[in-house]
C-alpha cells in the first residue's frame, strides 16, 4: 500500500530532509514512526500525500507512483488519503456534523449517504451528543476525533496521522490511539502515526 525506494529530499541550500529511505507498509498494516523534533518526520508524511516532491526516489501509494503522476491527479491520489494534523484544521463556525461531511460533500457523495455515513461514525467515535456543537465548545480530545471521522469519512485507503496526540494529556491521548486502531481494524485502513514519544 506504501513503498518507499531510496527517497531523498533535499532542501534549496543543499540540506538534507530525509536521506535514502526505504519502506514497504502492506494493506491493513498499522504502524508507529518515532523520532526526535525535526527529525523529518513531518515532511515524510508530506511526501506521502503529494504535499512535496521528493529530491530522489521512487514513492508508491495504493499503487500510484506519486513522484510521476501529473499535478492534476493530486486530487484523486488526496481522495485515497485521510490526513489527520495536530492542530486538528478544524472549521470554527461549522458544527461537528458539518465539518465531517465536508469531506463528503467535496468528493460528491449523496445527502442521505452523508448523513447515513457522518451519523454513524460520530456515534461509533463517542461524538453522538455533540453532533450540533462548535469545535471551540469541545475538549481537545473531542476535537481529535472530528479529525479522525473527518479523515475516515471518505473511506480512505491509507490514514496519515502527524503528532495526533502531541496536544493531548495521557488518557486523551490514548483514547484517541485506541479510536485509530479500531478505524484500522474495521475497515483495513493501511495507518501511519507519526510521534516524537518512542511510547505512548
Amino acid at each position: 500500500m506504501i513503498q518507499m525506494y531510496h527517497v531523498d529530499l533535499r532542501y534549496a541550500g543543499g540540506a538534507y530532509g530525509l536521506r535514502d529511505i526505504s519502506l514497504t507498509l502492506e494493506r491493513g498494516e498499522f504502524a508507529f514512526l518515532t523520532g526526535s523534533s525535526g527529525a523529518g518526520k513531518t515532511s515524510l508524511l508530506r511526501l506521502l500525500f503529494g504535499a512535496e516532491q521528493p529530491s530522489a526516489g521512487q514513492i508508491l501509494v495504493a499503487g500510484r507512483n506519486i513522484t510521476r503522476i501529473r499535478a492534476a491527479q493530486v486530487p484523486a491520489l488526496r481522495r485515497q488519503i485521510g490526513v489527520i494534523f495536530q492542530d486538528f484544521k478544524l472549521l470554527p463556525e461549522r458544527t461537528v456534523f458539518e465539518n465531517v461531511a465536508i469531506a463528503l460533500e467535496i468528493a460528491g457523495t449523496a445527502k442521505r449517504e452523508i448523513r447515513t455515513r457522518v451519523w454513524s461514525l460520530l456515534k461509533r467515535l463517542g461524538l453522538g451528543h455533540r453532533i450540533d456543537h462548535r469545535p471551540r465548545t469541545l475538549s481537545g480530545g473531542e476535537q481529535q476525533r472530528v479529525a479522525i471521522a473527518r479523515a475516515i469519512a471518505k473511506r480512505p485507503d491509507v490514514l496519515l496521522c502527524d503528532e495526533p496526540t502531541g496536544a493531548l494529556d495521557s488518557k486523551t491521548g490514548i483514547t484517541v490511539l485506541e479510536a485509530l486502531s479500531q478505524v484500522n481494524a474495521e475497515f483495513g485502513t493501511t495507518t501511519v502515526v507519526i510521534t516524537h514519544n518512542a511510547v505512548i
